[in-house]
């Protein structure tokens, strides 16, 4: 039985955490893809519909806040979970996640497993 893999997007500008990403999920079984930047995510967000986006916040020409607020509002997307994963670690900027959407707002530096397991968590939540 061919089980289809839960599909992972990963938004951030700083491109080796974003491969380490694409590697931690990967190994973990997902389908990820990966974006350097919010305007290319949101033109793949809607087709490749996945089902949890991790995003960076500091991001050149659009930010973090701006993608997810934007993803929220895109038919279909719904279901999506949004992760910050950021340096921006003030109260101000944890709210501001999630008034833009987020589920998690998770702090840089970050452990891998750590974030592993919130995003399980998220999904068995959405299930």
């Amino acid at each position: 039985m061919n089980q289809e893999k839960v599909r992972l997007m990963v938004v951030d500008d700083e491109a080796h955490i974003g491969m380490a990403l694409d590697h931690i999920f990967s190994v973990a079984g997902y389908e990820v893809k990966t974006f350097t930047d919010g305007f290319s995510a949101l033109e793949a967000v809607t087709s490749f519909a996945p089902k949890v986006v991790i995003l960076d916040v500091m991001m050149p020409g659009i930010d973090g806040f701006a993608v997810a607020k934007a993803i929220r509002q895109r038919p279909g997307l719904d279901q999506t979970a949004i992760v910050f994963l950021t340096a921006k670690g003030t109260l101000d900027d944890k709210m501001q996640g999630y008034d833009a959407g987020a589920e998690v707002y998770v702090v840089k530096p970050f452990d891998n497993d750590d974030l592993l397991d919130k995003v399980s968590e998220i999904l068995s939540l959405n299930e």
